[in-house]
């Protein structure tokens, strides 16, 4: 006999099972929906680190972080921990990068007067020559100095190139400045590695500035009146000046580089600098960032300048732009991994070799010698500057590394620290 009681137990039970089954099917759904987003995150990360062209790992994680709308926490996490130990104000020891054939600072060297840098504790900063000319002069000079003499313990790596020597090239990466008909393998072109005296990083990505990039008919973005730019010409001359004002578009321009706004100017550091107001050196409180820095800039003369260093900010790096003698400089890109600069010399078998500028950059010294993720700039020399015509590919390069037979450079491999052989 069912009694009213049982039958509202039974019709507790049957609501009970239902809800039950509602709950777990809903459970599942949502389970199922984050394991779909899950997966998706996961290839859409896993296909960022397999893109093609070379980029170092936190280079792909970043850009993929911002690329999905992270940036504004990118941004807060980099101004965290950049600005929270200023570097010390204990000297660097620069004796590692002495060198006995170093040239004082003030000589009026074939081609160029070389900057007399700041002291390090009294004891002169020396240049070191490059790789030389068939007649026996430096085509390069690269030197190490402490810029901020409130941090003491901040290293500056320069490196100038006189303008009669070299001709400048800039290359299109494999994702910037992205865009079509540019061009290249997005690395040095076999032919000019024989010839090479130089290769260095570029500037921020193209939808992180207001600016654009030129090259042989193309533009990707939009050159900007006033944006800092580096300008190559039909003879390979590189200029860097503010766009509209110092550099303009002619029938002679080849490739111009935008990034940020100058800050050098007229030989000074650019006034506001520590302040970044209307965020003319990047997003808010990045100018204030002790981190990897790159810089490009121009002498009097017309000279070639790039500066790079750690710890920096972007005074420090303005200021090492200007103690290079640079009467206008740009800002490149910033952080480890993003900044970059090889020396490309001859041992004294006549071996061509690659030198990272800094033995801190964590790239590889002959990187750019393949695909490359990131737009870059190279300097090979004048030709008729080099005593023996580079073979082709085939005949005498291997990597980074060739049999061209150019005139040795005075120096044995074992006073150059870092040197890369294939």
């Amino acid at each position: 006999m069912t009694t009213p009681h049982m039958i509202t137990t039974q019709r507790s039970a049957r609501a009970w099972r239902t809800g039950r089954h509602w709950w777990t099917a809903a459970a599942r759904t949502k389970s199922a929906v984050l394991l779909c987003c899950v997966v998706l995150v996961g290839v859409s990360y896993v296909h960022a680190l397999l893109a093609p062209g070379y980029a170092s790992w936190t280079d792909k994680t970043s850009s993929w972080i911002r690329d999905h709308g992270g940036a504004p926490l990118l941004n807060a996490y980099e101004n965290w921990r950049y600005t929270r130990h200023p570097p010390s104000d204990v000297p660097a020891d620069l004796s590692s990068f002495a060198d006995p054939h170093g040239i004082p600072g003030g000589t009026a060297a074939v081609n160029i007067v070389l900057p007399l840098l700041p002291s390090s504790n009294g004891v002169p900063v020396t240049w070191r020559p490059g790789r030389l000319s068939a007649g026996g002069d430096p085509l390069t000079y690269t030197a190490v100095f402490e810029p901020d003499p409130t941090h003491r313990s901040v290293v500056a790596a320069v490196a100038i190139v006189p303008h009669r020597t070299a001709i400048a090239h800039l290359v299109a990466g494999t994702r910037q400045p992205g865009g079509e008909g540019l061009g290249g393998d997005a690395q040095v072109p076999a032919a000019d590695v024989p010839n090479l005296l130089a290769v260095f990083n570029s500037g921020f990505k193209m939808k992180d500035i207001d600016g654009g990039f030129y090259k042989n008919g193309v533009t990707v973005g939009e050159l900007v009146d006033g944006a800092a730019s580096a300008v190559i010409d039909d003879h390979g001359q590189l200029a860097v000046g503010a766009w509209g004002r110092d550099l303009t578009m002619t029938a002679h321009v080849r490739a111009v580089r935008q990034n940020l706004a100058l800050i050098v100017d007229a030989g000074r550091p650019v006034p506001g600098l520590e302040t970044n107001r209307n965020g003319a050196w990047g997003s808010p409180r990045n100018q204030l960032q002790y981190t990897s820095r790159s810089g490009l800039g121009t002498t009097a003369a017309g000279d070639l300048v790039y500066v790079a260093g750690e710890e920096m900010n972007l005074t420090t790096l303005a200021a090492a732009l200007t103690a290079a003698g640079a009467v206008r400089g740009m800002e490149l890109d910033i952080h480890q991994g993003m900044t970059f600069f090889s020396n490309w010399t001859t041992d004294s078998a006549g071996t061509l070799t690659a030198t990272k500028l800094l033995p801190t950059m964590s790239s590889p010294p002959d990187r750019y010698l393949s695909s490359d993720q990131r737009d870059f700039f190279y300097l090979t020399a004048v030709p008729e500057s080099l005593a023996v015509a580079a073979p082709s590919a085939a005949e005498g390069t291997t990597g980074s590394r060739s049999q061209a037979r150019p005139p040795t450079s005075g120096l044995s491999s074992d006073q150059h620290p870092n040197v890369w052989h294939a």
